[in-house]
């Protein structure tokens, strides 16, 4: 399935084949299962050597120790790549954040004049009602009293 964050999609949906493998050894060599299966491979080959159900490599165990050399030495600048390539997305991930933080940041802006204007223009209305209020109180206190004499008497 496709990255949809489009960092992902330049850095590993249109990564170069040897940067896929760079990144799928170093994921490996930095798995559980590789411990365990190197961990196997190292008892097998000192118990093979040392019960001689195979001797090629007595004591000292000089060819396993070129074999640890040997995978140290290709490593290395594999984890150097993945590590680089980590760097670089986590750049370009944040330049990419940042960037949408600048819209989101404009779009808050824009809301927030908006409703500063629609703040003002309730105000404004409310503004009038409490005028128009005032006028219809002040009409209706000048007008003369209907309830005629009763009314009067009862305040």
């Amino acid at each position: 399935m496709p990255s949809r964050h489009p960092v992902n999609q330049m850095l590993i949906d249109h990564a170069p084949l040897g940067q896929r493998i760079a990144d799928a050894v170093t994921g490996f060599m930095g798995s559980w299962r590789f411990i365990i299966v190197q961990t196997l491979i190292v008892a097998a080959w000192v118990a093979g050597n040392i019960y001689l159900i195979f001797h090629f490599d007595p004591y000292p165990f000089i060819f396993l120790n070129l074999a640890f050399s040997t995978q140290a030495a290709y490593a290395a600048p594999l984890i150097l790549l993945a590590s680089n390539r980590a760097a670089l997305r986590d750049r370009l991930t944040l330049e990419h954040t940042a960037s949408q933080s600048d819209v989101e940041e404009g779009q808050n802006e824009r809301l927030l004049r908006g409703n500063t204007e629609i703040l003002k223009r309730v105000e404004g209305l409310e503004q009038r009602i409490l005028e128009l209020e005032a006028r219809i109180v002040a009409r209706l206190d000048s007008l003369p009293s209907a309830a005629g004499p009763a009314a009067d008497e009862a305040s």
